[in-house]
């Protein structure tokens, strides 16, 4: 990343940015890009359905921030459950096992990755969506293992820890 490079102003209103399907279920709109930034953050807002949740992981090399616009997530985060509603944040410090689930339809996060290496991973783990696509999918967790594997940015760690037993 070229850091020397002069950061031009970035102005996105409400819906901009480029859209994703994430193959871990949700549409990222991209606000500003680790290019963009100079590497400094990756940030882009993620819509959510009800029951989405996560595989425990950590992101060794970034901090996650999120703060939910609307509805409601459940964070599992240094092995605690927190309910987060709309106005809310966590932040997960690089390498702090976490996961979440939604708890409510439409649910809105703005995500914030510092500094914004994952960046490569989200890529190869989505898809660009086509306008008025309403960017629904199937979830496929094996695009998201193998884009963990060979971009880095996020670690694996198990299941779900909302998982029922036996499922």
């Amino acid at each position: 990343m070229d850091t020397n490079k002069e950061l031009q102003a970035i102005i996105r209103q409400p819906g901009e940015g480029e859209r994703r399907w994430f193959f871990g279920g949700g549409v990222h709109i991209w606000k500003a890009t680790e290019a963009q930034t100079a590497g400094a953050f990756l940030l882009f807002e993620d819509r959510l359905e009800k029951g989405k949740d996560t595989p425990l992981h950590t992101h060794p090399e970034s901090d996650e921030t999120m703060i939910v616009l609307s509805g409601e997530i459940v964070m599992h985060l240094a092995g605690r459950e927190s309910r987060i509603g709309a106005g809310g944040l966590v932040m997960a410090p690089r390498g702090m096992p976490h996961a979440f689930k939604v708890t409510e339809d439409a649910t809105r996060v703005l995500c914030l990755h510092t500094p914004g290496v994952c960046q490569a991973f989200y890529l190869e783990a989505s898809v660009p969506l086509q306008d008025g696509d309403p960017g629904t999918g199937e979830v496929d967790f094996g695009r998201v293992m193998e884009s963990a594997r060979r971009n880095g940015g996020i670690e694996i760690l198990g299941p779900s820890p909302f998982a029922a037993p036996g499922t």
